[in-house]
C-alpha cells in the first residue's frame, strides 16, 4: 500500500517500508533513531590568551661594546743587573773584529798574529765538545786545558791551570787586547778564555756545558780579572 508524504497514518495499518519520515515517526517513534545532536565545544580547552611579548614587538636591544683596557707597561719587580744590559767594549782600545785593533797601531802580519791565528783555529775546532773538569783533550777540555792545547799548536807552552797561566804570561791592559790573548776571570783567577775579537772569546764554561764562543761579559764586566799575552 502506497502513502504519500502528507497522508495521515491510520492506526492498525500494516507498516510499509516505503512510508515517509512522518509516517515512520507516527508508526514507531520509539524505534526511530534520529541524528545525534551537535556537541558543543569543550570550553576547558579554550586557547590561552597571547603573551604580551608575542603581541607587542620589542626591537632588539643594542649592547654597547666593552671599553678597551690599555695595560700599563710592565715594570719588573727586580732591576736587571746593569752588567748584563748590553755587552760593550771595556774601552776604545778593544778590537772590534778579528785581526783588527781600534787603537794602538796595526799588528797584522806580525809573528804574534800568526801564532794567534793557529791557536784560534784550534780553539774553534773544539766548539761543541764537552767541558770536563781536569780534562786537557783531545775529546774534552776544561778552561785552562783548552787554552793550553790551543797555544801548544802555535808552539807556545803554557802551564796547566788558569792561575799559573796568568803568572807565566805577560799581563796587558784590557785596552790593548788582541786576538789570541788570554782573559782571566774572578778574584781567584779560576777561569780563562781565548780572545777572538769583537768582545768575544772561546772558552770551556763549566763542567757539564760545552765549549762555545761567547761574550767576554758573559758573567758581567766585574767578573773580568785581567788579561795576558802568551807570546
Amino acid at each position: 500500500m502506497t502513502f504519500s508524504s502528507d497522508t495521515a497514518f491510520a492506526p492498525g495499518t500494516p507498516y510499509a517500508p516505503e512510508l515517509s519520515y512522518a509516517q515512520d515517526m507516527a508508526y514507531a517513534p520509539d524505534q526511530f533513531q534520529g541524528p545525534e545532536p551537535v556537541r558543543a565545544p569543550d570550553l576547558l580547552f579554550a586557547p590561552e590568551a597571547p603573551v604580551a611579548s608575542e603581541t607587542a614587538y620589542s626591537p632588539a636591544m643594542t649592547v654597547a661594546p666593552a671599553p678597551s683596557v690599555v695595560s700599563a707597561p710592565f715594570a719588573p719587580s727586580v732591576a736587571p743587573d746593569a752588567s748584563f744590559v748590553q755587552a760593550a767594549p771595556v774601552t776604545a782600545g778593544v778590537p772590534t773584529t778579528a785581526g783588527t785593533v781600534m787603537a794602538g797601531g796595526d799588528t797584522s802580519g806580525s809573528g804574534y798574529d800568526m801564532k794567534a791565528a793557529k791557536a784560534l783555529a784550534f780553539a774553534r775546532a773544539q766548539i761543541g765538545r764537552p767541558c770536563v773538569w781536569g780534562a786537557a783533550g783531545p775529546g774534552s777540555f776544561d778552561c785552562a786545558g783548552l787554552t793550553r792545547a790551543a797555544w801548544m799548536v802555535a808552539g807556545v807552552a803554557l802551564p796547566r791551570t788558569a792561575r799559573d797561566q796568568a803568572t807565566a804570561t805577560t799581563a796587558i791592559p784590557l785596552t790593548d787586547l788582541r786576538v789570541g790573548d788570554l782573559i782571566f776571570f774572578y778574584g781567584d783567577v779560576s777561569h780563562v778564555g781565548l780572545y777572538v775579537g769583537n768582545s768575544m772569546m772561546i772558552h770551556a764554561p763549566s763542567p757539564g756545558a760545552y765549549i762555545r764562543e761567547e761574550s767576554i761579559f758573559y758573567a758581567g764586566q766585574a767578573a773580568i780579572h785581567s788579561a795576558a799575552r802568551p807570546a
